[in-house]
């Protein structure tokens, strides 16, 4: 009888892992608009598309430059370094499903805690009829989540090459088909290997991921600019969120689990 070697903590969660990522790019592999969408279609302005990717990519440019600090100031840094060593001490004494699902688990409260907050501010302000002025605060809370997530995972988030991978994962998370298997790929290039790409410029990057964000939010940030029922627009803060923070999670996890490798 053929002997089954039994497999490692680590290869158990590595297979899970994978799991996940392929049923997470199944479900991205087409594009499939909404009746809402629809129905909007030709009622958008022809210009808010490029007021969008412009507003986006300023909120982009502005968190780089200044504004990582003051999404710190949001919530415990030094509380989650703390949790992140002991975390890691557990698993280095330990090494068992139970300490290297501490990981995730942190990621995924982290994430679960930034949908609460974005879902009342997204519906609060499309109560009010406030569209494209929500974007720093729906950016904000975007970055908000995958730096706790990526603390959650040991990675910092201030480096060039950091901002490179978070760009990356913002892009990847609002695309679809081939286009999200080939950023997938990269991303995971980087993950092995992170090292910027030859001729890599942040500004372009950055640019990128605004424009794929802002072409996915665009009939919602619509919505969301005609009181009351812009309600329903800013709901969608929270599905464009969870999107973001899910695939933030899966990367953050992969790259975490090839470290340990």
């Amino acid at each position: 009888m053929a002997m089954f070697q039994k497999k490692t903590p680590l290869e158990k969660e590595w297979q899970i892992l994978n799991k996940k990522e392929k049923k997470y790019l199944e479900k991205r592999a087409e594009k499939k608009d909404s009746k809402l969408n629809s129905f909007l279609e030709d009622k958008v302005p022809a210009k808010l598309q490029s007021s969008l990717d412009a507003a986006f990519e300023k909120a982009f440019s502005t968190i780089f430059e200044k504004g990582t600090v003051m999404i710190e100031k949001t919530y415990q840094k030094e509380k989650k370094e703390k949790r992140y060593i002991v975390n890691n001490f557990a698993d280095e004494v330990e090494q068992s499903r139970k300490t290297l699902k501490a990981f995730s688990k942190e990621a995924q409260s982290a994430g679960n805690q930034n949908l609460l907050v974005s879902g009342v501010a997204g519906i609060g302000m499309g109560l009010a009829g406030v569209g494209l002025p929500d974007i720093p605060i729906f950016t904000g809370m975007i970055f908000r989540s995958i730096y706790e997530i990526a603390m959650s995972y040991g990675f910092s988030y201030d480096t060039e090459e950091e901002q490179y991978f978070i760009l990356k994962i913002i892009e990847g998370a609002v695309s679809y088909g081939e286009t999200a298997v080939k950023i997938n790929g990269e991303i995971d290039y980087f993950a092995a290997d992170p090292v910027l790409p030859d001729g890599y410029d942040k500004k372009a990057q950055s640019k990128k991921a605004a424009a794929a964000l802002s072409k996915e939010l665009l009939y919602m940030k619509f919505l969301q600019g005609i009181p009351l029922v812009g309600a329903v627009g800013g709901a969608y803060d929270v599905i464009y969120m969870k999107s973001i923070s899910e695939y933030a999670q899966l990367k953050y996890q992969k790259r975490f689990l090839l470290s340990r490798r």
